[in-house]
């Protein structure tokens, strides 16, 4: 969420920054419920009581951007890779809110996608997926890793009856740990993750590309639903501070542009810090009005990536 915080420069009112964040100046340090980190004589305010904003991410080993008054942080890598699904609350292309927990006690796929994808064509496929398996009791949950007037055309003519929202910030893929779409991740009943992201179209329009068949994972979420069978999945290293980072320059790159104000360069520096994730890359691409899917900046980052392994593409098996 988007909080406006009292500050001089970079350093915010604490109780704005309470409000926004839960984190609380304490004697004991800076603490969210019961939880409290020591700052062990680490200074973080000035002398009218101000929070130095940076001192305090670097505290919390909070990965932390900013520009001209715009500040973003995401998950610090601690607590990447959660048993236990965060919960997303996002909107649909009509501004109403809908929270992944809000089908708790129920099998749950959270399944991501976005404009700037082939996949944006194989929400149908989801749909059809929906009516086979919500009768034995699957919810599926689609997220949009995009803008509402891009992702909605094609939320509209899939006529999904099953929650729809849009993640124009990439919360989605900052708590996951996303780097590509289409992927999947599988929730159980009692919220734990049982199949981290990997890569699942909805169908195989495009299996000359991906590579990985689309029945290869529909038969495995078969398997799931109906005895609990989970895949294997093969291990992939969490992300690095620098590449959460990236995330977070990402996200006030989003700010910027949506307010009209110069971003490109907050793009940039997400590319250099992580420059093989593709919903920073390619979603930059569309962010900057170019062509995500046959122009030059895209062929030279796909050839880049395609060459190193493609790093993060990871199918169901």
């Amino acid at each position: 969420s988007t909080h406006a915080l009292p500050a001089d420069g970079l350093f915010v009112e604490a109780d704005a920054l309470e409000a926004a964040t839960g984190w609380a100046l304490k004697p004991q340090g800076l603490c969210r419920g019961e939880v409290c980190v020591p700052l062990l004589g680490r200074g973080i305010t000035n002398d009218d009581g101000r929070v130095d904003l940076v001192a305090w991410a670097e505290a919390l080993a909070l990965p932390l951007a900013y520009d001209e008054g715009v500040a973003a942080f995401t998950t610090p890598v601690a607590g990447l890779r959660p048993e236990i699904a965060p919960d997303l609350t996002l909107p649909d292309v009509a501004g109403r809110m809908h929270s992944f927990s809000e089908g708790r006690g129920s099998k749950r796929v959270l399944t991501t996608w976005a404009s700037w994808c082939g996949c944006r064509h194989e929400l149908a496929a989801w749909q059809a997926l929906h009516e086979e398996l919500a009768p034995q009791g699957l919810r599926l949950f689609s997220v949009a890793l995009d803008e509402p007037d891009q992702a909605a055309p094609w939320i509209e003519a899939a006529g999904l009856t099953f929650p729809a929202v849009i993640d124009s910030r990439h919360v989605t893929a900052d708590h996951f740990g996303i780097v590509n779409v289409p992927s999947t991740v599988w929730v159980d009943e009692d919220d734990r993750i049982v199949k981290p992201p990997t890569i699942a179209p909805g169908d195989d329009q495009f299996v000359d590309f991906t590579q990985v068949p689309a029945e290869r994972h529909h038969e495995a979420l078969r398997r799931w639903v109906a005895t609990g069978e989970v895949p294997s999945v093969p291990d992939q290293p969490p992300r690095t501070h620098e590449q959460q980072l990236g995330l977070a320059h990402r996200r006030v790159a989003a700010f910027l542009h949506e307010h009209g104000r110069p971003f490109v360069h907050q793009l940039e520096r997400a590319a250099e810090l992580s420059p093989m994730d593709w919903t920073v890359r390619r979603s930059g691409i569309a962010m900057k009005g170019q062509d995500p899917f046959l122009g030059e900046e895209f062929i030279a980052f796909w050839s880049e990536w395609d060459a190193a392994g493609r790093p993060g593409y990871v199918p169901t098996t």
